[in-house]
């Protein structure tokens, strides 16, 4: 092997390349493959053969005995011009460099030009199986690449597709498949492949997995119901009114005289503050109700034992409200309870309106409403709201209709909110309250335009350690507290009334307040997950009836363009306007495409 510094026209490696130095010196000129011309300093190449080599086109391809000369030399160590000789017959600048190519490919030689080995047998027969697999692998890799490209599947594919998986739930930001593909590195455009691929099930909804919710109840046990003390009530005629196929009632009501019962499930007699099934709760914030099921925040289990009506007598945590002839608060009695519960849906409220209790129930939240308006309680009755649900892989929706029996049930939740958040401030309970602000444009609209615009416009709820208005209800301070079953919050209010009760020792502001920043954070991943599956099921319901045709109102416009809300879907489309309506004019449309990865539908006017 040549030694020393390069000369002129020797062949040299820069930057794993082969060069020529034109001009020899303190500097070294070099020609490169590209025809530039650059000065190095000595120690930045490496010599392969003094040379002449006058031009780099002459390092040609050279055939040779390369398997003989490594068996000779396997586990041995030579140089470059000799393993050159051995296995081309002579030392030249085009055999040097063949030589090197083979030692930088590194399957059967290692090493440096002064020092090259010969790698020993076993190593070599490793190295081999491994890039016939690479090979292979490769090989296996272009093909599903063709196929997808074509829209070919094979079930084979699925070991690449769980790549696309991972980026369509999130679980990555990065899919070597789509950028090979040339597809946008997105959840939506994995979603779009995983269906054409048959990868996931036509409808499957991704959002709950997307968002990082769990999808299953909780797996914690609980403690047996506590004996303790309880007030007998189940006298009273109490009445648990919920939508149709509800699993979790944790609410009833009775009335006995000008006294308004509600009975609410007792969750904090079994989950304790910082218990395994508070923590979990905590960490989930609120039950997930989706069109397809449920997830309960709490163990099955807390459901079976503390649901109201699910067993023939039920435990409750049961506030006593006074009120008077205008629906004001005039007492407020809580108490740890026993309540017999008859469950109705609001449909079948609806048709026993005449019945004791609910007549005189009716009165008491007429009442109720009309002091909150008074009070500037702002009105959205007459924007749509439909129920979702899913039975079979068929797709099920249906209007919510304005019923008596909600107003009851909702004005008898909102008095016992505002009842114990009075309690609240009067015996300095902390409690995590919630306010809202007033929207900047005042005024209660009457036609459907106006209401989208001012729901619009509102100021989220906002769950607050400290006591506030909330503008949107009319009340001046409320607080959450009737589905601790299903709102990890209820929960903690339930927790510190029971405290108070006993006169243990209560949570103080600060741990009040960690926890409604530990609930706000994921509960608004719960909603967000909630509103995705309504929209993806909605349209899978529109992908399932084609020939759908319907109603829309037209609520806002914008630059030729339109918002219009279609009543029987509960869903807002945009749409080009081919001429002037004005604002709450109905149209008939129809559907003219989905796109459910991304959440889209497209509507257009029918003539």
């Amino acid at each position: 092997m040549a030694e020393g510094k390069p000369g002129q026209d020797s062949l040299v490696l820069y930057k794993q390349r082969p060069a020529r130095v034109t001009q020899a010196g303190d500097r070294l000129t070099l020609e490169l493959e590209d025809g530039r011309s650059l000065k190095v300093r000595p120690k930045d190449v490496v010599l392969l053969h003094p040379g002449p080599l006058h031009r780099l086109d002459e390092l040609q391809p050279q055939a040779g005995e390369v398997q003989t000369a490594w068996e000779l030399l396997a586990g041995q160590t030579t140089h470059l011009a000799e393993l050159a000789v051995l296995i081309y017959g002579a030392y030249t600048p085009a055999t040097a460099w063949a030589t090197w190519q083979l030692i930088a490919e590194g399957l059967y030689f290692t090493g440096t030009p002064n020092a090259v080995t010969a790698r020993p047998r076993e190593e070599v027969a490793h190295e081999q199986a491994v890039r016939a697999a690479r090979a292979a692998a490769a090989q296996d890799w272009q093909a599903f690449l063709n196929r997808a490209r074509a829209g070919q599947w094979e079930p084979g594919d699925r070991r690449y597709l769980a790549d696309v998986e991972n980026m369509a739930l999130a679980r990555q930001d990065r899919s070597y498949v789509l950028r090979a593909l040339g597809r946008a590195e997105r959840p939506e455009s994995a979603h779009a492949l995983l269906l054409e691929a048959g990868y996931w099930p036509p409808y499957f909804n991704p959002y709950p997995h997307r968002l990082g919710l769990p999808v299953s109840p909780p797996l914690i046990g609980l403690p047996a119901l506590p004996a303790e003390e309880r007030a007998d009530l189940t006298h009273l005629p109490a009445l648990a009114i919920d939508d149709e196929g509800n699993q979790d009632p944790d609410d009833a009501l009775s009335l006995n005289g000008h006294r308004l019962w509600v009975h609410v499930a007792d969750v904090a007699a079994l989950v304790h503050p910082d218990s395994p099934a508070d923590l979990e709760a905590r960490q989930r914030g609120a039950t997930l109700y989706l069109p397809e099921g449920m997830v309960p925040m709490l163990p099955l289990a807390a459901i079976q034992t503390l649901g109201l009506g699910l067993n023939q007598v039920s435990p409750a945590l049961s506030f006593g409200l006074d009120l008077d002839a205008h629906g004001e608060i005039t007492a407020l009695t809580v108490t740890p309870s026993w309540v017999r519960v008859t469950r109705l849906t609001y449909e079948e409220a609806e048709t026993r309106l005449t019945e004791e209790p609910l007549p005189d129930l009716l009165r008491l939240a007429r009442a109720s409403e009309a002091r909150r308006r008074a009070r500037g309680a702002i009105q959205l009755d007459d924007l749509p709201e439909v129920k979702i649900r899913v039975q079979d892989g068929q797709v099920h929706i249906q209007p919510v209709r304005p019923l008596q029996s909600r107003v009851i049930v909702r004005e008898a939740m909102l008095l016992a909110g505002e009842a114990l958040a009075r309690l609240a401030l009067a015996q300095d309970i902390p409690l995590p309250f919630t306010t809202q602000d007033p929207p900047d444009t005042p005024g209660q609209p009457t036609d459907l335009a106006g209401m989208y615009a001012l729901r619009r416009a509102l100021k989220p709820g906002q769950p607050c350690s400290l006591p506030g208005p909330h503008a949107g209800l009319g009340l001046e301070v409320y607080v959450q507290a009737t589905s601790p079953l299903r709102r990890y919050l209820d929960l903690v209010v339930h927790q510190q009334l029971r405290a108070h009760l006993r006169g243990a020792d209560l949570l103080g502001p600060a741990e009040v307040l960690e926890r409604v920043g530990a609930a706000a954070a994921v509960t608004a991943s719960v909603r967000q997950a909630e509103r995705y599956s309504r929209q993806h099921w909605t349209l899978v319901y529109l992908m399932q009836h084609p020939d759908w045709r319907g109603p829309g109102i037209l609520v806002e416009l914008y630059d030729r363009r339109g918002t219009v809300l279609i009543p029987e879907l509960d869903w807002e489309a945009r749409l080009p306007l081919p001429r002037d309506w004005p604002l709450n004019t109905t149209l008939l449309l129809t559907v003219r495409e989905i796109n459910l990865p991304e959440l889209n539908a497209y509507f257009q006017i029918s003539d």
